[in-house]
C-alpha cells in the first residue's frame, strides 16, 4: 500500500516536518516515506526514526512535500507525475501555476513558506492554494504544517513578501544575536555571560510582544526613559539607519524571492 506521504528532499526542513508529523501523531513512521538522492541523510533519517521508509527514488504516494532546492523543483516534481496529484511545496518563490504546469493536468498544488524554528516544532507559515485547490486539500496541508508551528493563510500574491519577512527573518534575528553578543564581550562581558544574557532577552521579548498585546513601538517606548541608558541606545540605532536597513533588506529578499518565481 502507497504511503499517506512523501517527503522529497530530506534536508533541514524536510526533516523538521518528518519529525513533526511523526511526533505529533499525523502519521506512524510506515505511513511516511522521504527521498532524497544522498546517502547520508537518507542513512541519517534512517536511524532517527526507526521504521520510516527512505529511498533514492521516488515511489507513489497519496500526497507529498516538495521540500527541495527551486533550481531543481519542476523537474522533481516531473518525476513525481505520475504517482502523487497533490503537492504541498515548500520551494521557495515558485508559484503554483508553475508548479502545476510540471505535473500531470489536475494535479493540486498547495504553496507555503515555513521558517527554521519548525525545527524545534515553533515555526511559522504561510500557506495558499493553486487554481485546482479546494477546502479539502487546504485543510491537509494545513494540518501538516501546524504540526511545526502556526499556520497563516493568505493569497498567493503575499507570499514573497512572507518570505522576506518570516521565511528570511531568523537570520536577521541571529545577525542581531551576534552583534549583542559581541557588544557584551566588548563590554567586558565573558561570552558565555554575554550569550546568556542575549538569549534570556530575545525569548522574554518575544514573550512580552506575544502576550502583551501592545504593539512593538509602545514597548519600545516603556523601556526608553527620557535622558536614559536606552534612550541613549536607541539614539544611536536610528542615526545609523538601522530601521531603514531592515526595510531595505526585506524589499530585497522579496525581491530575490520574485526572481526566483521568474
Amino acid at each position: 500500500m502507497a504511503p499517506r506521504l512523501l517527503v522529497v528532499g530530506g534536508g533541514r526542513m524536510g526533516s523538521a516536518l518528518v519529525a513533526g508529523l511523526l511526533s505529533g501523531g499525523w502519521a506512524p513512521p510506515e505511513d511516511l516515506a522521504v527521498v532524497d538522492p544522498d546517502a547520508e541523510a537518507r542513512l541519517r533519517l534512517v536511524s532517527e526514526h526507526p521504521g520510516l521508509v527512505v529511498t533514492g527514488e521516488p515511489v507513489a504516494a497519496e500526497g507529498a512535500v516538495l521540500a527541495v532546492k527551486p533550481d531543481v523543483a519542476e523537474a522533481t516534481l516531473a518525476s513525481l507525475a505520475g504517482g502523487i496529484s497533490r503537492v504541498l511545496s515548500i520551494v521557495a518563490g515558485l508559484s503554483t501555476a508553475r508548479l502545476e504546469a510540471a505535473m500531470a493536468p489536475g494535479a493540486v498544488v498547495v504553496r507555503a513558506m515555513p521558517n527554521t524554528p519548525a525545527l524545534i516544532g515553533a515555526g511559522v507559515s504561510a500557506m495558499s492554494g493553486g487554481g485546482s485547490a479546494t477546502a479539502s486539500d487546504l485543510a491537509w496541508a494545513e494540518g501538516i504544517l501546524e504540526t511545526v508551528g502556526t499556520v497563516i493563510r493568505l493569497p498567493e500574491r503575499y507570499l514573497d513578501a512572507v518570505t522576506a519577512v518570516s521565511g528570511s527573518g531568523p537570520a536577521y534575528v541571529f545577525l542581531m544575536a551576534e552583534a549583542l553578543i559581541d557588544a557584551g564581550i566588548t563590554a567586558g562581558l565573558s561570552r558565555d555571560v554575554s550569550r546568556r544574557l542575549v538569549v534570556g532577552t530575545l525569548l522574554g521579548s518575544a514573550r512580552l510582544l506575544d502576550e502583551a498585546g501592545s504593539d512593538p513601538a509602545t514597548l519600545r517606548a516603556s523601556v526608553t526613559s527620557p535622558g536614559g541608558t536606552t534612550a541613549a541606545a536607541v539614539r544611536v540605532l536610528e542615526l545609523k539607519a538601522v530601521r531603514s536597513a531592515l526595510i531595505e533588506a526585506v524589499a530585497a529578499a522579496a525581491e530575490r524571492s520574485r526572481q526566483l518565481g521568474r
